[in-house]
């Protein structure tokens, strides 16, 4: 357990593949994942974001004998797109890596049980390092890794991110541990918060917003702005309508873009969801973006 997402991932990056390793990752990674990159000092290769083609690609290229870790998220945080990871993850096995998972924007929402991509698409025993969040479907604060890995509790006295720093209070593991135990067992709510996410999805197309998926893939919807200062006016005009959403912006966006990124939850109801949905009408209509 680590005092935040981005410490965990910092941290088991970072010690997993040092100089002289290789690590493949998608280049919409999130910054902890290209951070812990840096940390590491390993050859880093990244890849067309979700391309399963250009995966393949790169680690048939990895000298022979090399370590490499193959780095994913199951949602990426931006545009809320799901991996491939059934693909990806066997590719990664067939060339010898092995694979690490963000779980950070998927636990509590995708799968059975709420434990992410990984356990949805049926490969979470081959996945060797889950890294994941409390600070997102958890509700608290701190990160974690997990893994079946035969030698795994090695890391807990190399990894310097986890060992010098100052361990997470007993109220907050308490109260992360009782969450997770609900996140399991909350079928209902995944099921609500999906119908949320659809119906927002395809309210803000219906309006005429351009969106970064094609349909809901997660709990998180982004609204793709024409620029920056059409995207600063259109955030502004929906707080003045009461409603908060992230103003993204390069460098944390790909490709350069501009977006609104809406995170639904599943106290939200769909009197609200409808209501949102009214919010931006009025706001693009007043920018002048639909």
């Amino acid at each position: 357990v680590f005092s935040t997402g981005y410490q965990a991932n910092l941290g088991i990056i970072s010690t997993l593949a040092a100089k002289g390793d290789y690590i493949i990752l998608d280049i919409d990674s999130h910054a902890s994942i290209w951070d812990g990159c840096a940390m590491g000092k390993a050859e880093v290769v990244p890849f067309k974001h979700n391309d399963i083609e250009a995966l393949e690609k790169r680690l048939k290229r990895v000298p022979e004998g090399a370590g490499k870790l193959v780095v994913l998220e199951g949602v990426y945080s931006m545009m809320g797109d799901v991996a491939p990871l059934k693909e990806m993850v066997r590719i990664a096995k067939e060339n010898g890596a092995m694979v690490l998972v963000d779980e950070a924007h998927s636990m509590g929402f995708i799968g059975q049980h709420g434990r992410g991509v990984a356990e949805e698409q049926d490969v979470i025993d081959d996945v060797d390092f889950i890294i994941g969040t409390f600070s997102k479907s958890v509700g608290t604060v701190g990160g974690f890794c997990v893994s079946n890995h035969p030698k795994f509790e090695v890391l807990r006295l190399v990894c310097r991110p986890y060992v010098f720093t100052a361990a997470l209070p007993p109220s907050v593991m308490a109260s992360s541990a009782t969450s997770i135990r609900k996140l399991m067992h909350g079928g209902n709510k995944r099921a609500h918060l999906w119908e949320n996410s659809r119906t927002l999805h395809q309210g803000l197309r219906d309006l005429g917003f351009t969106l970064g998926t094609d349909t809901a893939q997660s709990a998180i919807i982004a609204v793709i702005m024409p620029d920056l200062e059409k995207g600063a006016m259109m955030w502004e005009a929906l707080l003045k309508e009461g409603l908060y959403v992230n103003l993204a912006r390069p460098p944390a966006t790909p490709a350069g873009m501009t977006l609104l990124r809406c995170s639904l939850c599943a106290e939200h109801t769909a009197d609200q969801v409808t209501t949102i949905l009214g919010m931006f009408e009025r706001a693009g209509k007043a920018i002048g973006i639909i």
